[in-house]
């Protein structure tokens, strides 16, 4: 998800938490890109392609969680054998 900061302190850590107090789990986006301004066609519309590439390493890293019942270490051994 991109965002405009007012706030020069705001962070997508402090942006994921209040969005997770206040929606569903999975209708809160797994990454953000904080900007300054979005970026505008001529007709004031945003425009998708002059926005910069989120960090997929970064949330490569920061959402894996290892499984922590039988049953989930279960479903990932099926996976990984479908996979």
């Amino acid at each position: 998800a991109y965002f405009t900061r007012r706030d020069a302190s705001l962070d997508s850590a402090t942006l994921r938490a209040q969005l997770l107090g206040r929606l569903p789990e999975y209708m809160v986006p797994a990454t953000y890109v904080g900007l300054d301004a979005l970026p505008l066609t001529q007709n004031g519309k945003v425009d998708r392609k002059a926005l910069p590439a989120p960090d997929m390493d970064a949330l490569a890293t920061a959402i894996y969680q290892a499984p922590s019942s039988v049953l989930e270490e279960r479903l990932a051994q099926l996976w990984a054998e479908v996979l």
